[in-house]
């Protein structure tokens, strides 16, 4: 049984909502089944805040949230969101009321991908898929009423992961530019499967046999082997200048929290503008606690800094 002493007393009762089944090949089927029906359940965007659009792109599909009113000439900036679920589950939909309210609060377009999983997709259909839907956003910019200038990415455990990949494709490529990188409890580095255990972290809700299938599954050979792509691993990059500015957020008990803030020091080494932010006695997703105030305090800054990116002060 872990240890809750450590955690904040606020996100204790968040735990008892959270999946405690562990996520394998066993177990993965009913997992999504499992989610697919909580999307189902979850509430509409609301329409008086968004519009919603669904755009089919081959296998993956890009839900578009416009916001409501404001001048029709005028152009948006993006922001293109990767959700979470260790690469192997999860879905854009079922965010829908979270994205609409996202795109009125920030005045902002906001894309959220419906990208191939893994095992069925492994690397390098998912960043591949990332990487259609940037490509995509950008050349239908105007029909979606969006600033090329301005676009960000970001996403959560798996889908920040996703994204902090997709800004070094993005850079090596030199095809499409990127204003920000918003990378909440990012799922960064294969090679803590294979590191020494952390002492307190990655008991709760993510842990490390959950990390080892993941990214099992993601690259098609173990965790932490040779030859390893930037592009799969983001932490695996050698050269991290000319990356957009990044934020990072994560919580003190995450099984992520080494490779999280590592990663901010070798952005800021690099010159990469970086915000970081440790949350103590956090747990992985611990955001998604409404009324605890550590999560208040996660989820404001988080899209603080995504506003300052988005609509920065000329």
């Amino acid at each position: 049984m872990p240890d809750l002493s450590r955690v904040d007393p606020e996100l204790r009762a968040g735990l008892e909502a959270m999946r405690s089944e562990p996520v394998n090949a066993r177990t993965l089927h009913a997992l999504r089944q499992r989610r697919a029906a909580e999307n189902q359940a979850a509430p509409p965007h609301n329409p008086a805040l968004a519009t919603l659009e669904v755009h089919q792109l081959g296998p993956i599909s890009v839900r578009v949230f416009t916001p409501v009113g404001g001048d029709p000439e005028l152009l948006h900036p993006a922001y293109l969101h990767l959700h979470g679920g260790g690469y192997v589950m999860g879905s854009a939909a079922g965010a829908d009321a979270d994205k609409a309210a996202l795109a009125a609060e920030l005045a902002c377009v906001v894309a959220s991908v419906e990208y191939r999983l893994a095992p069925e997709s492994p690397h390098p259909g998912p960043v591949e898929d990332a990487y259609a839907a940037l490509r995509w956003l950008h050349e239908n910019a105007v029909a979606l009423r969006v600033d090329r200038t301005r676009i960000a990415i970001g996403g959560e455990s798996a889908g920040g992961g996703l994204a902090a990949s997709l800004a070094l494709l993005a850079r090596d490529r030199g095809e499409f530019p990127l204003v920000f990188q918003s990378l909440i409890y990012p799922m960064l580095d294969d090679r803590t499967v294979t590191a020494e255990p952390h002492p307190f972290a990655g008991e709760l809700v993510w842990t490390r046999d959950d990390n080892r299938f993941g990214w099992s599954s993601l690259l098609g050979v173990e965790p932490g082997s040779d030859g390893v792509s930037p592009y799969a691993a983001a932490a695996r990059a050698e050269d991290l200048s000319g990356l957009p500015p990044a934020f990072i957020s994560v919580g003190t008990l995450d099984l992520f929290i080494d490779e999280d803030i590592l990663y901010a020091q070798r952005l800021i080494r690099a010159g990469v503008p970086c915000e970081l932010h440790v949350f103590p006695g956090a747990y992985h997703g611990f955001d998604s606690v409404a009324a605890a105030r550590s999560a208040m305090v996660a989820r404001n800054r988080a899209r603080s800094a995504l506003r300052n990116a988005l609509h920065p002060r000329r």
